[in-house]
């Protein structure tokens, strides 16, 4: 069963007041389209492998805490130790990671989906 749009709002004269929303069906051709799945491609190439690295890294930490007390206890420096430098480096590590999504986003998803997003309000 395909949903229309609804009709757009209209001012006192009777004239649509704002563009036209897209209908269920232009959604999904946009999502169907090669474009999209690039887009999409080109996001899981980015999260997928830094989200899977970054698991990854906190359980070496949280398993280093558990089972190896003694490494992690080492005096680096003064009253600073092994825990306290890679517990450190998660937050440094959250960090990084969230600045290097934002130039990828900025570089690289941005404008495919602007493209997308532009082709659907004109075609609307």
């Amino acid at each position: 069963m395909a949903t229309e749009a609804p009709p757009p709002p209209r001012d006192g004269a009777g004239t649509p007041a704002g563009p036209v929303p897209p209908t269920t069906e232009q959604f999904v051709e946009v999502q169907e389209s090669a474009e999209f799945g690039e887009l999409r491609r080109t996001y899981r190439s980015f999260a997928f492998p830094l989200t899977i690295a970054f698991i990854a890294w906190y359980l070496l930490y949280v398993l280093l805490s558990n089972y190896a007390g003694g490494f992690m206890g080492t005096k680096l420096f003064g009253n600073v130790n092994v825990a306290l430098v890679l517990g450190l480096g998660q937050f440094a590590t959250t960090f990084l990671i969230a600045w290097l999504y934002s130039r990828h986003a900025a570089a690289r998803l941005d404008p495919k989906a602007e493209a997308i997003k532009h082709r659907m309000e004109a075609d609307a």
